[in-house]
Formats: structure tokens, sequence, C-alpha cells
């Protein structure tokens, strides 16, 4: 067994992350199933899902949080099943429930963990978090009064405070305003820059394509993984745009389009609909008829991620039938 700061002979530095056939159940119902990746050092890493998908178990599966029933593999170069002590020294995790104390200041709740965690300097090492992540003027200010996007900025602090190798993000900006969102974005791109690895569960599109690397979980397995570029290429979706030019709604379409075959998916996009197809012959054939109907402007789309997403739901919840 490695001693405590040494990596598993072997491995790659280049390589935080590397699991083969994964599985896990609780109460009789597999929530991941053989599940196989790899992840590198300085990448943010995105797992998509349905709430239920099992993305949550994965990543701690990942980490040494959580054992597999089946499966193996190693985190940061350690053993996940044999050396999960050793994994979670070297990891932060930052939940969806905000986990620092809210009666605390914000310089108190960061000298804190930095204490915890036996930083030499605890005092300069909060003082520098606040600098980095924009908190001068709210040192004293009670963790329970910050904003919901402020709350999410320190709890990150809080978690690369200790200078992990590896960091766990569980929606984190579930409830953050777009604006605080972005930001909080930014600070993570920031850490990733500097060589830290980033796992995240998201239900946000947006947040997926900022991710180097995301995987779709539903029912406990992996349905698509890679670049978004990657994703949405490997979807072979067929995608066409159709909107009004008299402001008719489109509800109505949406029903007539869902039962032709050839369409696999109708998704409203605002005051237009998406409409796709795995086979673009059968897809141009199924909306054949309505191309000429007046009022009806039809333009052909790349797939979205979302699209994508959407299609691979009802792929994942038929099979189940």
């Amino acid at each position: 067994m490695s001693s405590a700061g040494e990596a598993t002979p072997g491995a790659s530095p280049d390589i935080v992350i590397d699991v083969r056939g994964l599985t896990k159940s609780f109460g009789g119902r597999t929530v991941v199933r053989d599940l196989s990746m790899q992840v590198r050092r300085g990448r943010i890493f995105g797992f998509i899902g349905p709430n239920g998908s099992g993305k949550t178990t994965t990543i701690r599966m990942l980490c040494g949080l959580l054992t597999p029933d089946a499966g193996s593999g190693t985190c940061l170069g350690y053993d996940i099943r044999t050396e999960a002590a050793k994994i979670k020294l070297r990891v932060g995790y930052m939940t969806q429930r905000f986990s620092l104390y809210e009666d605390l200041s914000v310089r108190e709740n960061l000298e804190f963990v930095a204490r915890i965690y036996g930083l030499p300097r605890p005092a300069a090492a909060a003082k520098e978090m606040i600098a980095r992540l924009g908190l001068q003027g709210r040192e004293e200010q009670a963790a329970g009064q910050l904003s919901g996007g402020w709350k999410q900025r320190l709890a990150l602090g809080a978690c690369a405070l200790p200078n992990p190798q590896l960091v766990l993000l569980d929606e984190p900006t579930a409830g953050v305003d777009p604006k605080a969102r972005r930001e909080f974005w930014s600070e993570i791109h920031g850490l990733a820059a500097g060589g830290l690895t980033v796992l995240v569960s998201t239900h946000y599109m947006d947040e997926a394509e900022q991710c180097h690397e995301i995987a779709y979980i539903d029912l406990g397995e992996v349905l698509t993984r890679g670049t978004v570029n990657e994703v949405i290429a490997n979807s072979h979706l067929a995608t066409f745009t159709v909107s009004t030019t008299d402001g008719e709604n489109l509800f109505g379409l949406a029903n007539e389009l869902k039962a032709r075959p050839g369409i696999e998916m109708v998704a409203p996009f605002g005051t237009s609909l998406h409409v796709s197809g795995r086979e673009g012959a059968a897809l141009e054939a199924a909306i054949a008829p309505y191309r000429g109907r007046p009022g009806l402007r039809w333009e052909r789309t790349a797939p979205s991620l979302e699209d994508v997403f959407i299609d691979l739901m009802g792929q994942a919840r038929n099979n189940i039938q």
C-alpha cells in the first residue's frame, strides 16, 4: 500500500480517475451499472442526467467516498476500494446544500476550514481566498446573510482552500441567479486552469456546455460521453426548427408531428419547435406535408445539447417499457 502523499506505482500523473465496471445498488435497485471511464488532470467533467439517474452515486464512487458493489479503479493514483481514506484527504466536496456555519462570518468560516486542514497560516490563507473570490468588504458578514450566489462562492472557496487535487461539485448552482452562476463558473475555470480537476453534476445545459467533457447518465447507465461537440455529433440527430410567421400557437402542430413515423422528438423552444429524428430521410418525409403550410417557417438547424439529452432520455425510458 502506498504511504500518504504517494501515488500508486505505475499510475499516470495525467490520469486522475481510472475506473472499470463500477456498479452500485441500494435496496435491490441498481443505481449505477457497469461504469468505466477516465478523467485527465485539469479537466472539468460534467455529469448530466435527470433526478435519480445515478449522478451523485457515480461521483462518490469515483472518488472513494462510496464503495462500489462491483468494479475497481483508482482516483488520484489510489485504489478506490482499499485507499479511500487517502483519497478523501485530497478531495474537496461541495454539496447541494450550503454546509458552512451560517452564524459565523465569511472570514471565520474560512479560517475554521484552514485550521481543520492544518494549514500553517490560517488567517493568511483565509484572507487570500477572500481576495480571490472578490469577497472583500464582506469578511465580517455572517454567512447566513449572504445571497445564494455569494454563499455558493464562499462554499467553493472553502472547498478549494486546502488545495485539493480534485473537487466534487454536486448541483452547485441550484437556485442561483444566472449572473451569479456565470461568475461561479468563471471561478471553476480558474481552478481548472491551475491544474485542479473538477467533477460537477448539473441540470443546466449552459453549464454542461462549459465542461471540457460530459457524460449523460440515466437509469444508472452512461448513455454517451465526450466533448459537447462529440456528444452532439454521435447522437446522429437531424433537426428542423419550425416557427410561425403569423403568431399562431404551435401546440396543435406539435401533437400532430409527434404522431408521425420518422420523428423522434418534438420540443418547444420559445415560440418555435425543434423537430428531430435519427434518420434524415425519414424525418424529411415526415415533415414534407407541412413544409408548404401557410404561416410556418422551416429551417434545418444543428441539434442543440438539450435536443440530444431529451432524445436520450426518451430512448432510456422506452427501453424499460
